[in-house]
């Protein structure tokens, strides 16, 4: 079973995200909080798989929340997904660097956000290839950070390789092709290379290696 909380300062925003995960077999909301800092007591009491919370909120915002979750060792498992209206808006980033898996903006059809849920549940890659190209061409706008000691220095080869083409916006499986190996393999690359560098996820990855320097940014 998925264990959903729900953060967002909207009733209605929040009931019916919950009708539609509550009527799956495999999805379960177990609480729901109006602000950040209701949900991350909640998030410390139920230890849900997934927070669905809204970036902009009273009292604690989602990137904050996003933040204490990520810091907390206690809270390793739980996979942040932010929630908001625009889509690529100014905070996206500051999400994703503060630990996010991902985000969804909130008009998303029902079977995708169902699928995101499952995916991010799984600790697999929330973003999808063309989102993560959307977030690289934002990125050019970006200053990058080039200060040692991100880990990437203990990286093999192949698992550079990899991380660059994650970066790149490939799937696992176009990764697998490029580098003339299979799936599986593919993926013990990337998995072996977020656990090195102690991303807590693709999204963190594909951050890191741009503010790195691993990867530049292509202004075509």
């Amino acid at each position: 079973m998925i264990r959903v909380l729900l953060i967002d300062d909207q009733p209605l925003i929040r009931s019916g995200f919950r009708a539609l995960l509550d009527l799956e077999d495999d999805i379960e909301v177990v609480a729901e909080a109006a602000d950040g800092n209701e949900g991350l007591a909640l998030v410390k009491e139920h230890l849900p798989d997934i927070v669905l919370i809204d970036i902009q909120m009273p009292v604690v915002d989602g990137i904050e929340a996003t933040r204490l979750i990520a810091a907390d060792p206690a809270l390793a498992q739980v996979h942040v997904v932010i929630l908001t209206n625009y889509g690529m808006d100014e905070y996206i980033f500051n999400a994703l660097r503060a630990g996010a898996a991902g985000f969804l903006v909130k008009d998303i059809l029902p079977e995708d956000l169902l699928h995101a849920v499952r995916v991010a549940s799984r600790g697999d890659a929330l973003l999808a290839p063309s989102i993560t190209r959307k977030l690289i061409n934002r990125y050019v706008a970006q200053p990058l950070n080039t200060t040692a000691g991100t880990g990437l220095e203990e990286l093999t080869n192949r698992e550079r390789e990899a991380v660059a083409l994650v970066a790149q916006g490939l799937s696992n499986d176009e990764v697998a092709d490029h580098m003339v190996i299979s799936p599986m393999t593919a993926k013990t690359h990337i998995n072996r290379a977020m656990t090195k560098v102690h991303a807590r996820d693709r999204a963190q990855l594909v951050v890191l290696a741009y503010e790195s320097g691993l990867v530049a940014p292509r202004n075509s």
